[in-house]
């Protein structure tokens, strides 16, 4: 009756209301006789043609093309980001060439009305507007990346190698301008303030990105990350010093002006220190313990952040010298720097980063290198760059007492310059300093030595590959049952822990098993990884200590997870690699699959295995995830693939015999018998072990062993309502293809699967 009473009142509601503004417009159209109302001047024009000139207004609006520009710039910044990824490249590379792709360079070139109509001049202003406050963000994070304590601890070596790696370029830099300022120094600019743009432009780090490649090696816990960290954090804090003091002599014109400049300076740095930073530092210890931070305390980080920025700004070293200092001076405290940038990081490097790197793109004009005397000199540039950072960190950590390897592999870091060298760049550029064909050649030296620092890191292992340890350990490991446990979530670890305790073998002591957790380089930051890495294996250890487990962990971060995981499953002497299924996104809505279907044709990997035969585009519903079937069809070990059904406890296992080639799982039951005082239930599934004597003599010897543990039943008298009674199904995956078809997935009551590929 209630349903009934709530649709009259509806339909009474909307038509009465309807009906009185029927009403009111009609009686208002009488009062336009004294608006001298203009008759519209379209009455003569088609309602298609009028749709068609309301479209083109619509679609030409301002707003309308920052949103169409926004959008393309994030579809190609990923695009290029997961193709650089793709070849063990940082994703800051992909991104900066997107930039050039969209910018004149090439698509203005190859595309120039779609170029004129994506970019047009008078929106460039609003972009600009756009990637500089994402830079002002992103140097925010930057400042709370770096890690002080690490220059406390290791300050003496890395001083030494930092500053040697700023001032050798640095040198050289200005060595350089002495050579081209007369050919390509822009008209009014003097020598000085050339000579010292040449120079940072060579002398630069990339804090984040050396960050990531370092994390992406697993170098974090070696002596080499750590001193390359903490060089490259004193680099950082050392360069934009002396960026802003350059910044303040070019703006100032004059000594005495530039003068001024630095002592204001100075003062808004004693400010910064001595009495923000105290009060930051009481904020910090007062919610370093809280799991959020209230709108109160955000906005008064954010407001912290505006107005240094706003200050460094107005006395004239640029706004982002004033992000990065904010960031630095920020609590030391890892919770709280850690809350702060993950509500920034998100925003700034997925949103509106990008945008800055397309701008740098559209005012890198590649085309102006049009003869090979251009090109001599870009290369000249190229060479001074490498030769400075590269080969001055290089000899002075060589110098401070590293071996060779270690000198070569810090020379190497040290020589990334990636987005901060784009930064410094774009002030030159907006300074009026630098030439559009120098920021040309520039940018290419900056892709170039962010490059091949992977490649130089290569080369370095490959050189040193000779260490006959890891090979020792092998054979010595090759003794005991290994385990390779990954896990996705801390929770699905424990869960993972529990079936390994189940097949760990005849004795807990003669199992070895490593629990890997590895993190999407994309995902977490130089301030996260301790802390991430501590809570990750929190709950797996616990359950561990509960089940007398003999448990190792590895951490690491990649680009490619699956990929990690696989390298290691494939290199490490494992008897068996096991793993969570994940739950596909798309699954559950017709829009799902339609996305679903779309992520797969624009997945490049998805493209050639659809051509060679080895997946499906169109197939997006599976029990199995993408990562599942990658461990399926590359590993080289076994691979046991679990799906949990809310799984506590184990007492009763299934084992489906579904074909004479699932005769291998009698193995892992004759571990669980041995080991537990688990039930075990064989079904000879299509009636293949009665007239089978070897494999009925071998589950007769296991119902000997356990004869209340063990018991093997024929079809016939199976009924698949039973598989409800048992916590845990263990089956083959051709296998599980069968049997799945016979009963409903998902349901509360359907047990935990554990498919192994032998």
């Amino acid at each position: 009756m209630k349903k009934y009473k709530n649709i009259l009142f509806y339909v009474i509601t909307i038509g009465a209301f309807a009906v009185l503004m029927y009403l009111l417009n009609i009686q208002g159209k009488n009062l336009e006789t004294t608006k001298n109302i203009i008759p519209n001047s379209n009455t003569g024009i088609s309602v298609l043609d009028h749709f068609s000139d309301t479209l083109h207004h619509n679609v030409t609006h301002p707003l309308a093309i920052l949103l169409l520009q926004i959008l393309t710039i994030i579809f190609t910044a990923r695009t290029f980001g997961f193709l650089f990824n793709k070849i063990g490249q940082p994703t800051v590379i992909g991104e900066i060439l997107a930039g050039i792709f969209l910018g004149p360079s090439l698509l203005g070139m190859w595309f120039p009305e779609y170029s004129a109509f994506l970019f047009p001049k008078t929106s460039l202003g609003n972009l600009n507007l756009l990637s500089q406050i994402g830079l002002v963000l992103f140097m925010f994070v930057v400042g709370m990346e770096l890690d002080l304590k690490l220059l406390k601890n290791k300050a003496q070596d890395a001083v030494v190698i930092s500053h040697a790696s700023i001032i050798i370029p640095y040198a050289l830099g200005m060595g350089l301008a002495y050579f081209i300022y007369e050919e390509f120094a822009p008209q009014g600019v003097e020598f000085t303030s050339f000579a010292l743009f040449m120079g940072i432009a060579m002398s630069i780090t990339a804090f984040p990105v050396l960050a990531r490649i370092i994390q992406e090696r697993n170098l974090t816990k070696t002596k080499l990350g750590a001193i390359a960290i903490t060089c490259a954090a004193a680099d950082d804090i050392t360069a934009w010093c002396i960026l802003a003091a350059v910044i303040a002599i070019v703006k100032a014109g004059s000594s005495m002006s530039a003068l001024f400049t630095i002592a204001f300076s100075l003062g808004y740095l004693m400010i910064m220190l001595k009495l923000v930073q105290p009060f930051l530092k009481r904020l910090g210890e007062v919610y370093s313990n809280k799991e959020s931070l209230s709108l109160n305390v955000v906005a008064s980080i954010f407001g912290i952040l505006i107005i240094s920025s706003f200050t460094t700004e107005i006395i004239g070293i640029h706004a982002l010298f004033g992000a990065f200092l904010a960031g630095a001076i920020m609590p030391p405290s890892i919770n709280f720097r850690r809350l702060i940038i993950e509500k920034l990081e998100s925003v700034a490097l997925g949103l509106l980063l990008p945008l800055f790197f397309v701008f740098t793109g559209l005012r890198t004009q590649i085309g102006l290198l049009n003869d090979g005397h251009l090109w001599m000199v870009c290369a000249l540039i190229v060479f001074v760059a490498i030769a400075g950072k590269f080969g001055g960190s290089m000899f002075a950590a060589k110098f401070v007492g590293q071996s060779w390897k270690e000198s070569l592999s810090i020379g190497a870091l040290m020589n990334t310059r990636g987005l901060m060298e784009l930064i410094v760049l774009n002030i030159g550029y907006d300074l009026g300093v630098l030439s559009p064909e120098i920021f040309a050649m520039l940018v290419i030296m900056a892709v170039v030595t962010t490059f091949m620092t992977g490649p130089a890191l290569d080369l370095i292992n490959w050189i040193w590959r000779n260490d006959k340890s890891s090979e020792e350990v092998t054979i010595k490991l090759k003794q005991k049952f290994r385990i390779l446990l990954s896990f996705a979530n801390p929770q699905s670890g424990k869960k993972l822990a529990r079936v390994a305790n189940l097949i760990s073998g005849y004795s807990k002591n003669s199992t070895e098993i490593m629990a890997l957790h590895v993190t999407p380089s994309s995902d977490i930051n130089q301030y996260q990884l301790a802390e991430y890495e501590k809570e990750s294996f929190k709950p797996i250890k616990a359950e561990a200590n509960k089940l007398g487990l003999t448990l190792k962990t590895d951490y690491k971060v990649s680009n490619d997870v699956s990929e990690e995981i696989l390298s290691d499953a494939n290199s490490g002497s494992y008897d068996l690699m096991l793993v969570g299924v994940g739950q596909s996104v798309f699954e559950g809505t017709l829009l799902g699959q339609f996305i679903g279907i779309t992520a797969n044709v624009l997945n490049p990997d998805k493209l050639v295995g659809t051509l060679t035969g080895k997946s499906n585009i169109f197939k997006t519903q599976n029990i199995l995830d993408e990562k599942s079937n990658a461990f399926i069809n590359n590993s080289k070990i076994p691979v046991g693939i679990f799906i949990d059904h809310e799984m506590d406890t184990v007492e009763t296992v299934l084992l489906p015999i579904v074909s004479i080639s699932d005769v291998f799982l009698l193995f892992y039951a004759k571990k669980i018998i041995r080991n537990s005082n688990v039930s075990i239930t064989v079904v000879d599934y299509n009636g293949l072990i009665e007239a089978n004597t070897e494999i009925k003599e071998e589950i007769n010897n296991l119902e000997n062993y356990a004869p209340n543990n063990m018991r093997l039943i024929s079809r016939k008298n199976w009924d698949m309502v039973n598989i409800y009674n048992y916590n845990l199904t263990i089956l083959s995956i051709d296998g599980f293809n069968v049997f799945s078809k016979d009963i409903v997935m998902g349901e509360k009551e359907t047990p935990s699967f554990l498919l192994i590929r032998p």
